[in-house]
């Protein structure tokens, strides 16, 4: 980088010999100015206002126009014998914490080089003093025939300057402020503060300048000769707030939205996979099924107490049918089950009722076979007792 000014760093009875370089570079695209009818370009031109005739640059001088409109001229020897003693150095005056710089002062921005080997030390010595304490340097410069007021601090390893406004340069707000009493209520810095969590924090490398590549992408399909087609504005609302509330609850529906569809598409965010399962063949699920209906019968089994138990194999059947089918089917399946379940029910209560009804049947045909014999029995035997009275005698 090209250095812009050279000089040195008055560090009490320290020299710093140093080169100042721009830290910032403006991207802007500039245009000219061309005339509309033959596309010529316009160009300004030094025009002297008495006999209008164009100058040259060697014959243009300063001036101070006084209140009454006469001209003071000023020429670079009366500058030169002003005392100014920091025209060569950057005199620091005091350190003080960040904090005490109000950021309406910050200017334009360089970045500070060791001019040569021996100015290696002192630089260094100094840069990590600033660093150790957490303070800044403020100091002042000359730059451009005029005394300016700076800031120095550490980036990474290297000493940068910020040039900042005179205390008197900066304006008072007291008429930007909103006119009268208003009140905000909680539920609306709750709401804000809503939408201050969604959107979150952003990486600083990552933001650029939109429009700066519009333009670039109109140039460039001009100079191709294509038909450039107008974007679609987008709807920013007329900026008319009709319900606070509302307003911002939309706003953060709109940025929890918005940080949804970005995070879809990282590896990272931490969404889990989804993998179809595998489809069960019709002739695995009918051997299943086989082999479901082969268990549902009663088993007998010995506990530890000695006892005999004696359990039903439905139960397993239903345990083992989701763990055979697949998981896709295993619902289709499920109700299979239930419905022959069903039907099981029903078929033993059918054989129930149809037993019952049998038994009672034959429990009566005895009954009445019975009592007819009984009574058969009854009668014989009262008949056979008069003929053996009679024998007797």
């Amino acid at each position: 980088m090209r250095s812009i000014w050279n000089g040195a760093i008055s560090f009490g009875l320290v020299s710093i010999p140093i080169k100042l370089v721009n830290a910032t570079e403006n991207h802007s695209i500039s245009f000219r100015q061309i005339h509309l009818a033959d596309g010529g370009r316009i160009r300004y031109r030094k025009v002297c206002e008495l006999d209008e005739e164009e100058v040259s640059g060697g014959e243009i001088g300063k001036a101070y126009e006084d209140a009454d409109g006469t001209m003071i001229p000023i020429t670079d020897e009366d500058l030169a014998q002003l005392p100014l003693p920091t025209a060569k150095t950057i005199e620091i005056v005091a350190f003080v914490p960040a904090d005490r710089i109000d950021p309406l002062q910050m200017d334009a921005a360089y970045y500070l080089s060791a001019n040569g080997v021996p100015a290696a030390k002192p630089y260094t010595l100094l840069r990590e003093a600033l660093r150790r304490s957490n303070r800044v340097a403020v100091a002042k410069y000359a730059l451009r025939g005029r005394e300016r007021l700076g800031m120095l601090r550490v980036v990474d390893d290297v000493i940068a300057m910020h040039g900042l406004l005179w205390p008197d340069e900066i304006r008072a707000p007291q008429d930007a402020a909103p006119d009268g009493d208003i009140t905000v209520r909680d539920a609306e810095l709750d709401l804000a503060d809503a939408l201050m969590d969604t959107l979150g924090e952003v990486d600083m490398d990552s933001l650029h300048d939109d429009y700066r590549e519009a333009v670039e992408e109109l140039v460039a399909a001009k100079a191709a000769g294509e038909t450039v087609l107008p974007a679609e504005p987008e709807d920013t609302g007329d900026g008319k707030v009709i319900d606070l509330i509302a307003a911002l609850e939309n706003s953060v529906r709109a940025a929890r939205k918005s940080r949804n569809v970005e995070g879809a598409g990282d590896g990272d965010s931490g969404m889990a996979d989804v993998h179809p399962l595998k489809k069960t063949s019709s002739k695995t699920s009918g051997k299943t099924a086989q082999t479901t209906t082969g268990t549902a019968k009663k088993t007998t089994h010995r506990t530890p107490t000695g006892k005999t138990v004696t359990r039903s194999g439905s139960s397993t059947a239903k345990k083992s049918a989701p763990k055979s089918t697949g998981a896709k089917k295993s619902t289709s399946t499920a109700k299979k089950s239930a419905g022959s379940a069903g039907s099981r029910t029903t078929a033993k209560k059918s054989a129930t009722k149809t037993a019952t009804k049998t038994a009672t049947k034959t429990a009566t045909k005895t009954a009445t076979k019975k009592r007819t014999s009984s009574s058969s029995s009854g009668t014989t035997a009262k008949k056979t007792a008069p003929s053996r009275k009679r024998t007797s005698a």
